[in-house]
């Protein structure tokens, strides 16, 4: 998992990787990560996210924040994603990240997105999957983004959050039209979006 890191590691070259968690919901906000493991760090439980229970995650959570030299996430709220689209959100945390490290890193490893840094940096087609610094990333915004939506579920229950995590489900979809859009929903998603035009064409 650490191939794409080792040739760098070789030249004693310190990393981080970078991943976002939650591009696609409709609901709550997107969680963008960064990591930077030790050189020559190995640990074979570590990969992408999409591919552990949620038990894993929560115990590798714990291990990467134990092992690594740094660990940083931000939130793009609603706002944000809406602002800005989901694209530029994910660059924009990625761009957070760094300026939150305290480490001096000589490489960016990204998930696919190639963002507004002076340094040197690769980004991977389906780098959650390739490498260990962003795998851990995707884990580290998952955790923290599941526990955030588990709370906001316990505040909107009737949107079962802490099940579909805010992805646009069946039972997600049904309660949007049982109980409405909160300000959590992201207003320029798909069917949200066509929701509230058909809203307030009727009003109008």
């Amino acid at each position: 998992m650490q191939r794409y890191e080792q040739e760098y590691w070789d030249k004693n070259l310190s990393i981080i990787g970078l991943d976002e968690v939650g591009r696609g919901c409709v609901a709550g906000p997107m969680v963008v990560a960064g990591v930077i493991f030790p050189i020559n760090y190995e640990n074979n439980k570590i990969k992408d996210s999409k591919k552990l229970t949620a038990k894993q995650r929560e115990e590798l959570f714990e291990i990467i924040k134990k092992d690594a030299l740094e660990v940083v996430y931000v939130f793009m709220s609603e706002e944000e994603i809406f602002n800005l689209n989901p694209k530029k959100a994910s660059k924009t945390g990625m761009e957070r990240c760094l300026d939150l490290i305290k480490s001096d890193v000589d490489l960016v490893m990204t998930d696919f997105e190639k963002i507004d840094t002076e340094k040197e940096q690769i980004n991977l087609v389906k780098g959650d999957q390739k490498s260990i610094s962003i795998a851990a990333s995707s884990i580290i915004a998952k955790v923290v983004r599941d526990q955030y939506m588990d709370n906001l579920s316990s505040k909107h229950p009737e949107f079962g959050w802490d099940r579909n995590k805010g992805y646009l489900t069946k039972e997600h979809l049904n309660a949007i039209f049982a109980y409405g859009i909160t300000d959590f929903h992201r207003k320029n998603f798909e069917p949200i979006k066509s929701i509230l035009t058909t809203k307030n064409n009727s009003i109008n």
